[in-house]
């Protein structure tokens, strides 16, 4: 017999400051031990959305010379681009595993 697959839970990195005016979703692992793989990938694509605002609110504060700290502009300039490689790199492993899926002899 097939043991049940555990429900993935991924890593979120909290924003530097909150961005107005942005709709959040509910968190998807308080209500149930089994959050569905499509609520962690939805969450994940929130956060990376969420960190490249934060970054583009970052650069156009240092492009103006309203930034208070060069550091805070740095740290979300690269929580965006690590944000945005993680999603690409589990995009890309999603595609993988598909494609192995889709050449498996019935």
């Amino acid at each position: 017999m097939v043991d049940a697959v555990r429900p993935i839970s991924l890593p979120t990195i909290a924003p530097t400051r909150a961005i107005e005016g942005t709709p959040t979703r509910p968190d998807a692992t308080s209500g149930t031990a089994a959050a569905g793989f499509g609520d962690a990938i939805g969450s994940a694509l929130d956060a990376m959305s969420t960190a490249d605002a934060n970054a583009a609110d970052a650069a156009r504060a240092a492009a103006t010379g309203d930034v208070a700290s060069i550091g805070d502009y740095m740290i979300a300039a690269t929580e965006a681009q690590l944000t945005t490689e993680l999603t690409v790199a589990v995009r890309n492993r999603a595609l993988e595993a598909f494609n192995d899926i889709m050449r498996m002899q019935i």
